[in-house]
């Protein structure tokens, strides 16, 4: 293996670079949609969002063309200092930052706003870059796989002191990573069955049975908790029987225990879910202490942290705000508050169906135009776009979103023994991925409005330099990418 000398704008991926500007420009072109007002067309204006965001992405070009220009063993020598740099910047943002909408993520120097948690992704991908392909680095090995969890959780907490948890939960895109990297599924499949816990759990928290005194988001918790171990059993342990045994001890336990309440005497037969999931946990430990085979203490473990989470989820939904506890229940369906914290959603949702197939046409969308959504030149921006450009627009903006991601995931691929690169791509690709799903769920009604930017759509500077930084490291990582002669 060699590595070629760079001639960097015949190594450069141009495919990729120009797919970037069209972003951009269907980007800035929604902005003048989302911000124009009848009869004002000064789209150049330095006082107007437009002409600002002109000046965002000639400075963000320049930064690329710098970026690119950089050696990819600075990026490698600097991953650890730059990363421990922007973990400070955090750390003092929660307290010299001024409070902006109950959130202290900003820094105001002058008439410029910057958000560091945009930067900070950037920082983050460098590190776990450079740690994961980091000589002698293991999965198997717990010092090493601490210091990876580290990397992603340290800032990821900092930004929820800010109060600022949209941008932390992008942090969570970075598992995604680290599974492709050979992180055990079993981390992943357990997030699953958190969010199935807590949506089932907190949706169904206040209804009841129509002929028991028993609550159903519980029943169902309950029920699930030992069947998805069971089904552990089955993977990790490779014992058929043995998970059927489980399987078959809580539902026939849960089906006794709903007769005799029906029938003899009415009781929370959740009470008795709780002991038939205690006995499975003993039995677990039994099995653990006998064969000595680690797995049954983690799933033992994992049954035990079932119940707990569930249990945190209704001590932590009772703390929350009261406008927190709202939006919750507004997107699992609790609550209908249009007029309220459902507002946002119910406007974006009309603005968009208004579109229909073909749209209104630029500059001539009604809903965006009176103001009726609110943030709709920034984390409602893609609502501009299905109201002026209708279906077909939404699809050919989503349609160029995921050849974008695509083509990432291939430089990613391509960098053969390259590790660092490769962890740097996969984490770029899982940001967009994450920053794109949820902006445009919560835009339709199926993510909470959690206030995260449209990449290289919504209006500002941060967001647009933050992802324009990530983009052109990997450009000029893939750029020194290594060739067999």
């Amino acid at each position: 293996m060699a590595i070629r000398n760079v001639n960097l704008w015949r190594s450069v991926d141009w495919f990729t670079i120009i797919l970037y500007f069209i972003l951009v420009a269907c980007g800035w072109l929604s902005i003048c949609g989302a911000s124009y007002d009848f009869g004002e067309t000064d789209f150049f204006s330095f006082d107007s969002n437009p002409g600002k965001q002109l000046v965002w992405i000639g400075c963000a070009s320049l930064l690329g063309i710098v970026l690119l220009n950089i050696e990819k063993k600075y990026y490698e020598l600097l991953a650890y200092p730059v990363y421990v740099a922007f973990v400070i910047l955090l750390a003092v943002t929660i307290f010299v930052a001024p409070d902006i909408k109950g959130s202290h993520s900003w820094l105001v120097l002058g008439p410029i706003r910057i958000q560091p948690a945009e930067f900070s992704k950037f920082a983050t991908a460098l590190a776990l870059a450079r740690l994961l392909s980091s000589y002698g680095f293991s999965m198997a090995k717990r010092a090493d796989v601490l210091k990876m969890l580290a990397v992603v959780l340290v800032p990821m907490l900092l930004i929820v002191l800010q109060n600022e948890t949209g941008s932390a939960l992008v942090y969570l895109s970075f598992f995604f990573v680290l599974y492709r990297e050979g992180m055990t599924g079993s981390l992943l499949a357990i997030g699953v069955c958190a969010v199935i816990y807590f949506v089932i759990g907190v949706g169904q928290g206040e209804n009841f049975f129509e002929l028991m005194p028993v609550n159903v988001g519980q029943f169902v918790v309950f029920l699930l908790v030992p069947l998805f171990t069971a089904l552990m059993v089955g993977v990790y342990s490779k014992r058929a029987k043995r998970a059927w045994g489980i399987a078959l001890f809580n539902l026939t336990g849960t089906l006794a225990a709903y007769l005799f309440s029906r029938y003899v005497i009415p009781f929370d037969i959740c009470i008795a879910q709780l002991v038939l999931c205690a006995c499975t946990v003993l039995y677990l430990l039994y099995v653990y202490m006998l064969e000595r085979y680690a797995s049954y203490l983690l799933i033992a473990l994992f049954a035990l942290g079932s119940v707990g989470f569930y249990y945190s989820c209704n001590m932590l939904i009772g703390k929350l705000q009261p406008h927190q506890r709202i939006r919750i229940e507004v997107l699992l369906g609790l609550k209908d508050d249009p007029a309220g914290v459902g507002y946002n959603i119910n406007q974006s949702k009309i603005a968009i169906g208004s579109g229909g197939l073909w749209g209104k046409g630029f500059l001539n969308g009604t809903q965006t135009k009176l103001n009726y959504v609110p943030e709709q030149h920034t984390d409602f921006i893609f609502c501009t776009i299905g109201e002026e450009q209708g279906f077909m627009g939404c699809a050919f903006i989503l349609l160029l979103y995921a050849t974008f991601i695509i083509r990432i995931i291939l430089l990613a691929e391509r960098q053969g023994s390259n590790k660092f690169t490769r962890v740097y791509g996969y984490s770029l690709a899982a940001i967009l991925t994450f920053h794109l799903f949820i902006n445009v769920g919560m835009v339709i009604g199926l993510a909470p409005v959690i206030g995260i930017p449209l990449p290289f759509f919504s209006y500002g500077g941060s967001s647009l330099w933050g992802f324009t930084i990530l983009l052109a490291i990997l450009l000029r990582l893939d750029a020194e990418r290594e060739t067999r002669f």
